[in-house]
């Protein structure tokens, strides 16, 4: 398994309104690929503009089917990146 973290500054002044598209368009988006095992999104405690995605991949190869060749960059949804400052994206290969 591969977990995905993905790690993304919205523009000050936005978060009410991404939060919102954060649920209706990018989840959507993550939960209609095959081999997605779980997915969670978080809001900042500490950063008021920081917010997370988990997602869980059963391996590497449904993680390119999402991601692309390029698996390694962002991948923002059509309509979220007017509230993308800046971002990053992590794997990790479950060991346990």
């Amino acid at each position: 398994m591969i977990t995905r973290i993905f790690r993304v500054l919205v523009e000050p002044g936005l978060q009410n309104a991404f939060e919102e598209k954060f649920q209706i368009i990018s989840v959507p988006f993550v939960k209609r690929h095959q081999g997605l095992i779980s997915v969670s999104i978080g809001k900042p405690l500490q950063n008021l503009n920081e917010y997370v995605m988990i997602s869980v991949w059963e391996n590497h190869e449904v993680l390119k089917q999402f991601a692309g060749e390029n698996w390694e960059q962002s991948v923002i949804p059509e309509g979220m990146e007017q509230f993308v400052s800046e971002c990053w994206v992590h794997h990790y290969e479950n060991f346990n």
